[in-house]
């Protein structure tokens, strides 16, 4: 009996009406700069009209973790595209750059395609909210190789920054002030833990708990927030020195990355309302504070240092482009490194 790619178990007319399926969802990101449609070897995007100096490409690649543990569980696959874009876009828009484009990568033991094409429509619905084109990406059934109804997924993005308005956090010195914008949640970090504390199977994902409103599997699903759009309008009206999105090793990890030598920040306590998941997460594994501070963003998804002076109206203008906001502490002499509540 002949063996083909089928009966080895990769389904390429699956395969085709995946693409056919997500082609929607991938045009609804598209603009003018756009070059070309759905399916061509590679995604072409101009920036001729940008007026742009000395551009500089930034570019950032990331994926979800093991919070796809919670989507397999319950079968909800459409919000986990939205933190991979978020985990990419993020990150570029800490030194300053525009996201122009993003590209995902789908790997699976068995194609479904209404499943890839749920993921997909995540994916364009962060490229939605980020301003960027999904331009195109990878689709790979690998048979044997993922668990059944099991997948990863993954990004990139390029973007784009004037070169002398591109923020490096060397500008930073103590007395500025430190803004926090609020998360949505959790995000996408820690889940190693999480999925230990709180569980992932269905029926402990699926306990409503009081202090949430909500169950336990849609407070840990709920998207990544993506602030592109309102940071890059604060970063045209206000001197925004330095940046940090806070993802995996929480504040202690990645405040610091923004901060020069002999910089030090100080978060105060009680300064921002801390998600009562948190709270939850600390109560159910004994964790200490510290330890929180050093693994979830505990409310907090991206900090910015600004001049003191600025400070009150970089909030008004967060709130106003509908990104909460708090100013949590400041920038004293001493080493790099976060003052954190104990």
């Amino acid at each position: 009996m002949a063996i083909d790619y089928k009966s080895a178990g990769v389904d390429v007319e699956a395969g085709y009406e995946a693409v056919r399926l997500m082609k929607e969802h991938v045009r609804s990101t598209f603009s003018e700069r756009v070059i070309g449609d759905v399916g061509s070897f590679g995604g072409c995007y101009s920036i001729a009209d940008m007026g742009i100096t000395e551009p500089v490409l930034v570019s950032g690649t990331d994926g979800v973790g093991t919070k796809l543990k919670i989507a397999f569980a319950l079968d909800r696959h459409d919000t986990v595209g939205i933190d991979c874009v978020a985990m990419c876009v993020n990150d570029v828009l800490c030194q300053g750059a525009q996201p122009l484009f993003f590209l995902d990568y789908i790997a699976t033991g068995r194609l479904i395609p209404g499943k890839v094409a749920a993921i997909v429509s995540g994916v364009a619905e962060g490229c939605r909210r980020a301003g960027c084109a999904l331009m195109g990406g990878e689709t790979a059934e690998m048979p044997g190789f993922y668990s059944e109804g099991e997948y990863d997924i993954a990004g990139f993005t390029v973007g784009i920054a004037e070169r002398s308005r591109m923020i490096d956090g060397s500008a930073i010195t103590p007395g500025d002030a430190l803004v926090g914008l609020e998360s949505s949640g959790v995000h996408s970090n820690g889940f190693s833990l999480i999925r230990r504390v709180l569980g992932e199977d269905a029926a402990s994902l699926g306990r409503y708990m009081p202090e949430l409103g909500r169950t336990i599997g849609e407070e840990l699903l709920t998207p990544t927030r993506i602030y592109v759009k309102p940071v890059l309008e604060m970063m045209r009206a206000h001197n925004i020195k330095g940046a940090a999105h806070i993802t995996g090793g929480g504040f202690l990890e990645n405040i610091p990355r923004m901060l020069p030598p002999g910089a030090r920040a100080r978060v105060r306590e009680g300064a921002w309302p801390v998600p009562p998941v948190f709270g939850l997460l600390i109560r159910e594994s004994g964790m200490s504070l510290r330890d929180a501070y050093n693994t979830f963003n505990m409310g907090i998804g991206m900090v910015l240092a600004v001049p003191a002076g600025e400070a009150a109206a970089v909030v008004d203008l967060a709130r106003a482009l509908g990104a909460p906001a708090h100013v949590i502490g400041d920038v004293v002499p001493g080493e790099p490194g976060v003052e954190v509540p104990a």
